[in-house]
């Protein structure tokens, strides 16, 4: 067996490591950036696409919500329950009237577009999670955390989150231990500069973007929930409960692919509340441009009226709102968020592309582009540096390069897989499978070599 130092295994190691992520790992994560842009190049083209369901140029008054939502009633016929209401504030917008329909999937709704003027209906399509994407956008969402295959599908982005923040870190290390003393001009220097180059540029998003897919993940999404919940970093959410305590809120409910409501009733909301409880919710302070209403799913619960405009991090405020006097019995203040809320809010909007608007938007196509990019200039450097021959060498082995760490260092190794296997189920089965391929090649390529020194 090939003997090295302590410091030329562990870079053997991390480089192996690395090189597995981006063989194995690489595509899933190709994936993953290049329909997460499109997902967040898409807004304009659902405002063309959808302008009619949208928009309306009707002058006038807006009527009451109660005639508004009575509208879409006879639309649906009265057999489904009134979800939410997304009124039509601003000039020009329409109101959406959203129906939990059980035809549809987990976190789906059917929005019945209403013009707050002439009472016109606009539009009838299914919108989805609590950002009420169009169908456009949800066709994207779905090809970005599953491949359209369902929760099955899941399984591909948890994986290219579970790796892409070990391959930016793992990466920087490589190159340090790996980087040439002087320039040197040659072809594979050069697409190595720009591998590197990008992978400098492009760390801080491959780490956030890492961190929040996971807490959107189906498996290791459950395990950050659990850490949030302990340490205290849950989004804090209005006590709906005229009776009992306050729970908290998940901000990435809409993609773990499940509904938060309450069981259906068989009682529907007096329309008239509607305006009562918007009117209640205005004098409160609540008043942005963008507001969801929420009637209550049972006897004994509140109904809540929360600003829903993204685009600025402020604007989350939320009240609960008594049906009985209208009076608010509860709100929650961004201001008053605490520090770890208001970065995961942050960090939700930033993936989703929501923050700041377009300017977010034009940062993260560019991200996505520049990622694959990236992998794209990885796999050419593997390919021009792949081996003449088909033999292994033991010695270019993981499991090779972690026997010849010291044995403080590989208890650290092992220790560290196994807790973030925990942590990452996903993560550690694709590791273990790593391990189990590298390890058959070891010894295969050890035996050959075996007979050739015997021969």
């Amino acid at each position: 067996m090939t003997t090295c130092t302590p410091r030329a295994a562990w870079g053997n190691l991390l480089r192996r490591l690395h090189f597995y992520i981006g063989l194995f790992v690489g595509p899933f994560i190709f994936i993953a950036a290049l329909s997460g842009t499109l997902y967040v190049a898409t807004p304009q083209l659902e405002e063309v696409l959808y302008h009619r369901a949208l928009h309306s140029d009707t002058q006038g008054e807006p009527q009451a919500l109660a005639s508004q939502i009575a509208v879409a009633e006879k639309v649906t016929g009265g057999g489904l329950r009134l979800h939410a209401v997304r009124p039509g504030l601003t000039a020009g917008e329409t109101t959406r009237v959203m129906y939990a329909d059980p035809a549809l999937g987990a976190s789906e709704n059917r929005a019945i577009f209403i013009d707050p003027v002439s009472l016109e209906v606009r539009g009838d399509m299914t919108v989805y999670g609590t950002s009420g994407i169009l169908p456009l956008r949800q066709k994207i969402d779905y090809l970005h955390r599953s491949l359209l295959l369902g929760d099955a599908g899941r399984l591909y982005s948890e994986l290219a989150a579970s790796w892409m923040w070990i391959a930016a870190l793992g990466g920087i290390v490589v190159w340090f231990t790996t980087r040439p003393k002087r320039r040197i001009d040659n072809p594979f220097q050069n697409r190595r500069r720009l591998h590197v180059t990008l992978g400098w540029t492009l760390l801080a998003g491959m780490l956030l973007f890492s961190a929040t897919g996971l807490t959107w993940s189906q498996w290791a999404g459950g395990n950050v929930g659990k850490l949030r919940a302990q340490m205290g970093w849950m989004t804090p959410q209005v006590n709906i409960q005229l009776h009992g305590p306050a729970t908290a809120v998940d901000p990435h409910a809409e993609h773990h692919g499940h509904h938060m409501d309450m069981p259906m009733v068989a009682d529907k909301p007096e329309l008239s509340l509607f305006d009562g409880v918007l009117r209640a919710a205005n004098a409160a302070g609540i008043d942005a441009s963008q507001l969801e209403i929420l009637p209550a799913k049972s006897d004994g619960q509140a109904w809540t009226v929360t600003e829903i405009d993204r685009r600025w991090p402020t604007q989350v405020d939320a009240v609960a709102v008594d049906p009985n006097g209208l009076a608010v019995i509860d709100r929650t203040r961004f201001a008053d968020y605490p520090l770890m809320a208001k970065l995961t809010r942050w960090g939700v909007d930033l993936h989703m592309g929501v923050l700041f608007g377009l300017p977010n938007q034009l940062l993260l196509i560019g991200f996505g582009v520049a990622l694959c990019v990236m992998i794209i200039q990885g796999y050419r450097i593997w390919w021009m540096r792949r081996p003449a021959h088909t033999q292994a060498n033991p010695a270019q082995m993981l499991f090779h390069s972690w026997l010849a760490l010291p044995l403080w260092g590989r208890l650290v190794m092992l220790l560290t897989s196994v807790l973030l296997g925990l942590m990452m189920p996903v993560m550690g089965c694709s590791l273990a499978l790593f391990v189990i391929i590298d390890w058959l090649r070891w010894r295969s390529a050890s035996r050959l070599m075996l007979a050739k020194s015997v021969k």
